[in-house]
């Protein structure tokens, strides 16, 4: 059965990734391609370097191909690319912890 979604309600759901249940995100953004009007990834934004003054780290793009299920609050894919280091805790001074 097909669902409708909206690109808006795209945003509100969270990416896990079905190789090792890790929560990568919530969606930020999409690619269209506008030849064919079709979604090609979504793009989940780096996370800011201290409070955005430092930029963000790199965005991960999850290709439409790699897009498993989008459920109703979850969106289930099989991600083979490098993901941050989100959840561990990281070791060393404060200041390395700062500007890493």
């Amino acid at each position: 059965m097909a669902m409708v979604c909206h690109v808006g309600d795209l945003r509100y759901k969270d990416v896990v990734n079905i190789k090792n249940g890790i929560r990568i995100g919530c969606v930020d953004d999409v690619e269209i391609n506008t030849c064919t009007a079709e979604v090609t990834a979504l793009v989940i934004y780096g996370r800011r370097k201290l409070f955005g003054l430092l930029g963000r780290e790199e965005d991960i793009i999850i290709r439409w191909q790699d897009i498993d299920v989008i459920g109703e609050d979850t969106i289930l894919v099989c991600f083979e690319g490098v993901l941050r280091n989100s959840g561990s805790k990281k070791t060393g001074s404060f200041l390395n912890r700062l500007f890493s």
